[in-house]
């Protein structure tokens, strides 16, 4: 929103479909000027504004960070992971739990199935890409149940996939489930009066 209304203020989007996750903070809006921050992380695996990137999330997520159990970042499917060779949510994860002092692992979440890119597609072709994609391995799961979760991730456009993420953790188990990401999509809003 534009203004900050208090604390249990919700946007009209978040009314209408209610996000699976408890709560949400990001760095930054994802514009122009962070557009290339995002992009060189994302795409290139730059990794030398890591150490100021995971600085600005852990500022903006700092409540979230503070009653977090344990950090997870969202995964990527293997074929992905070993063609690209890093996964940034996971680069993301590490630091900010670096500077925390909190745990964070890798292996909680897996994604059962390799799904195209999201990019272009609608919002509701983004829920349907990402349905059932994730679950909790079973090793992992005795670390969720009853904790505080907070799940990392470089950029929420629609949350498609970060709410694919948190139902396979609160199925597990997770008591609460918290999302920080880097860049939040933000889109103008009609209000009709």
């Amino acid at each position: 929103m534009e203004l900050d209304l208090g604390p249990g203020a919700q946007c009209a989007p978040c009314i209408a479909r209610p996000p699976r996750w408890d709560r949400a903070r990001a760095a930054l809006v994802y514009e122009a000027a962070s557009r290339r921050i995002v992009l060189d992380l994302k795409r290139s695996g730059r990794r030398d504004g890591l150490h100021v990137m995971t600085g600005w999330m852990h500022r903006a997520g700092g409540q979230l960070v503070a009653e977090a159990d344990l950090i997870v970042p969202v995964p990527l499917h293997y074929t992905r992971l070993v063609s690209r060779g890093f996964n940034q949510s996971a680069w993301l994860a590490q630091g900010i739990a670096r500077r925390a002092g909190l745990s964070c692992r890798v292996d909680v979440l897996k994604r059962r199935r390799r799904t195209p890119t999201q990019g272009g597609l609608s919002a509701k072709a983004r829920r349907r890409n990402v349905a059932g994609a994730f679950k909790v391995s079973d090793r992992a799961a005795t670390h969720v149940h009853d904790k505080r979760i907070l799940l990392v991730d470089d950029v929420l456009t629609t949350g498609a996939t970060l709410s694919a993420c948190t139902r396979a953790l609160k199925q597990a188990g997770a008591r609460q489930v918290d999302v920080l990401v880097l860049a939040r999509v933000v889109r103008e809003t009609d209000v009709t009066i």
